[in-house]
C-alpha cells in the first residue's frame, strides 16, 4: 500500500488503477490483449510478449494509468503482477521527473 500511495503522491493529476475489466465483458486474456495492441498507444516494447504470456496463463491484466504532471501526458503500465505494475509505474514517473519530460 506504501507503493501505492507513493505513486498517488507524485502524480499531480489521476491515477488509476484496474484489475481483471476484461472478465466482466467475459473476455479472455488474450482477446484483451490483442485489442489493447491494435487499439491503444501500446506496443511490444511497452507490453513486452513474456508479460502477455504470463497475464493469458494466469487471466490476470491489471493496469496502472497514470498522469504524472498534466491531464493529457500518462503511462499505462499493463501486467499480471500488481507491485510489478506500482513498481514500473514508480519508475516511469521518477524517470520522467528526473529528466523532465511527458508520458505519452
Amino acid at each position: 500500500m506504501d507503493k501505492l500511495k507513493e505513486l498517488i503522491s507524485m502524480c499531480k493529476c489521476g491515477v488509476f488503477l484496474t484489475i481483471n475489466e476484461h472478465r466482466d465483458y467475459y473476455q479472455t486474456a488474450a482477446e484483451t490483449i490483442k485489442e489493447i495492441l491494435e487499439h491503444e498507444h501500446i506496443d511490444e516494447e511497452d507490453l513486452p510478449r513474456d508479460i502477455q504470456e504470463k497475464m493469458i496463463e494466469t487471466d490476470t491484466i491489471i493496469n496502472v494509468h497514470v498522469y504524472p504532471d498534466t491531464p493529457i501526458g500518462f503511462y499505462d503500465i499493463y501486467d499480471y503482477d500488481l507491485d510489478r505494475a506500482i513498481d514500473r509505474a514508480l519508475q516511469a514517473v521518477k524517470e520522467e521527473h528526473k529528466n523532465g519530460g511527458g508520458g505519452n
